[in-house]
């Protein structure tokens, strides 16, 4: 199993001589194990001229970057849909798939610090918002028929518990470091279990999906949704029982305390002792 990597191309807060905004490319490896140390996963940088936004730049400073890194990623993920052209051909050059995807948890934490302490000291940086587009998000989906009708339960473990992953049986899923949200080992983390006797074909199709975050809707009842990729989301279940509303808000609300972080598990039973399907995700605000 070969790494993925997360990618950020775009405007930067800082103008050339000839006062247009410098574009950077960031290239980071993406931590898919609890123990991962964030400091040591890869990373690139490099400033691109405005004059040379365009996709064979991209695709040779990402050959640059797998040159240095030893080794080409089996995917590359990113957020920004604007980019989604320019990112996917320069990718589709080198032989890599480009997914868009909101699980770019270490390329945000790594921009946010860039925005605060490089940015600033560069010649020609413009202080304030360095805007992204932002762009319709489309209504949640149905789950698909074969999917539908399983049963499910809100849960939650310590982040000590959830230290032991590695430790369990899990078929599909994908960590991060615990430690990425400054969290205690006592801090409790929400989840969502979901049941079903189809459970490895329903985790098998969820790993597919690139996992964002599960979110509380009360727009229109109280419902549970699935984001995932860049905008798409899914309905996993509509919640019309009043003491399992009360259990949605706990579960919204413990995961705002747990700076966002949450998982999601998918078992055969409530008796099984593993997961066809184990995700720790946290929802972010992206840039």
């Amino acid at each position: 199993m070969g790494s993925i990597w997360e990618i950020d191309f775009y405007s930067r807060p800082i103008l050339d001589e000839n006062q247009k905004k410098v574009w950077e490319v960031l290239v980071c490896e993406s931590p898919s194990d609890i123990r991962a140390q964030t400091d040591a996963v890869f990373r690139y940088a490099q400033y691109c001229p405005s004059t040379q936004v365009n996709s064979g730049w991209l695709r040779t400073a990402l050959q640059e970057a797998i040159d240095k890194a030893g080794e080409a990623p089996i995917k590359i993920r990113f957020f920004r849909r604007q980019m989604n052209n320019m990112i996917t051909k320069a990718c589709q050059d080198l032989g890599i798939p480009a997914q868009p995807s909101r699980r770019t948890l270490v390329l945000n934490q790594w921009l946010q610090q860039r925005m605060e302490e490089v940015y600033p000291q560069e010649p020609g940086y413009q202080g304030g918002t360095n805007p992204s587009v932002r762009l319709e998000s489309p209504l949640p989906q149905r789950l698909p028929d074969a999917l539908e009708g399983q049963q499910w339960v809100f849960v939650s473990l310590s982040a000590a518990d959830l230290a032991e992953m590695p430790e369990w049986d899990i078929g599909f899923g994908e960590a991060f470091p615990i430690e990425m949200a400054k969290l205690s080992p006592e801090s409790r983390i929400p989840g969502v279990l979901i049941f079903s006797p189809r459970a490895l074909p329903l985790a098998g199709w969820m790993s597919g999906l690139e996992l964002a975050f599960l979110r509380v809707d009360t727009s229109a009842g109280t419902r549970l949704i699935l984001e995932t990729g860049a905008t798409e989301s899914w309905i996993l279940a509509n919640i019309k029982n009043p003491q399992t509303v009360v259990e949605a808000k706990g579960f919204a609300e413990a995961k705002e305390k747990a700076n966002g972080v949450h998982f999601v598990g998918i078992q055969s039973s409530p008796q099984a002792e593993s997961f066809a399907g184990f995700w720790l995700l946290q929802e972010v605000a992206l840039p």
